[in-house]
């Protein structure tokens, strides 16, 4: 039987000459790239940003012909987003830049005219406790919904963290879970006795595969698993009911205010650092500003006059 050689290029490769191989075009580039991250949460949010960049340029673009203008038309999608999704997806753009560069697959930046933009924080950030029990005690809203917003703000977790929680990584028992942290690292988290209630009505005896199933039924492993695109508009509909501005809340402030009622109701940093799993104490610090009501009574209780009041009692 005759052996047909293949076309070689200058470098003795079985692809033509001028021709990028697999991994040099955006599709393989991207997989390589989403493959050699450790965190499965960083890897989720970057599946999506990344997915758009090759929508923009086709599968089959070379890597190192992308440019500014490529970049530009995936951000469009955000334009009208919040400043801080803008800045979450444009982060994964210059990850995958800055890892492409280091591959020597591209030797331009097509992200530098890009700026991140500046959040603004509103004050009532955090949101209210009894705000919050209406809404996970709403019989309106599916189960599902509930036990993920009860989950998040009971765990003081990541969204991506939860979302991407499998059966098998639940230890019910000892109501805690097996997460994958923003650095990759294994560690807890752990959920109180609401949450303990209703993870079982809404398991219904499964034990393996995602934990929160998406609507719809994947083509071939039936069903997925709930996005974080899908979550946050279910949460900022509901939640649009209950906050003052209309606007609806992100599930990053389920996060943002488990903490801060935590410290509100005395807890020190570092017990927030157990909880909430920051390396650095320094980023609670938003978190454990408790307010001038709270300075004027410390003021008034370490008083001189206080003091001799104490004693002369």
């Amino acid at each position: 039987m005759p052996v047909v050689a293949f076309p070689s290029g200058a470098s003795g490769s079985a692809v033509p000459s001028g021709h990028p191989t697999e991994v040099q075009t955006v599709a393989g580039a991207v997989e390589r790239f989403l493959d050699s991250l450790d965190a499965a949460t960083t890897r989720a949010g970057y599946t999506r940003t990344l997915a758009r960049l090759t929508a923009v340029t086709g599968p089959h673009h070379p890597v190192a012909d992308l440019d500014c203008d490529h970049y530009a038309a995936v951000m469009t999608a955000w334009d009208d987003a919040a400043a801080a999704t803008w800045n979450r997806h444009l982060s994964a753009l210059i990850s995958f830049t800055t890892w492409a560069q280091r591959q020597d697959l591209l030797a331009t930046n097509p992200a530098r005219r890009l700026l991140r933009r500046k959040t603004n924080h509103r004050g009532d950030h955090a949101i209210p406790a009894t705000r919050l029990e209406k809404l996970f005690t709403d019989d309106r809203r599916p189960l599902r919904e509930r036990l993920l917003w009860r989950l998040l703000y009971e765990t003081a977790a990541r969204a991506e963290e939860i979302l991407s929680l499998n059966v098998e990584d639940l230890d019910l028992e000892f109501h805690r879970a097996r997460v994958t942290s923003k650095g990759g690292a294994i560690e807890y988290v752990h959920w109180a006795t609401a949450t303990a209630r209703l993870l079982p009505r809404l398991l219904t005896g499964r034990t393996r595969g995602p934990v929160f199933l998406a609507d719809r039924r994947a083509p071939v492993s039936g069903r997925g698993r709930l996005s974080y695109p899908r979550a946050e508009y279910l949460f900022k509909t509901a939640s649009a009911e209950l906050d003052p501005h209309g606007d609806g809340w992100t599930l990053h402030q389920l996060r943002h205010s488990a903490l801060t009622h935590l410290a509100a109701a005395g807890r020190t940093a570092p017990e927030l650092q157990a909880k909430s799993r920051h390396q650095h104490l320094a980023s609670l610090g938003r978190y454990v500003r408790l307010g001038e009501e709270t300075s004027a009574r410390i003021t008034a209780e370490h008083a001189p006059a206080a003091r001799r009041r104490t004693r002369t009692l």
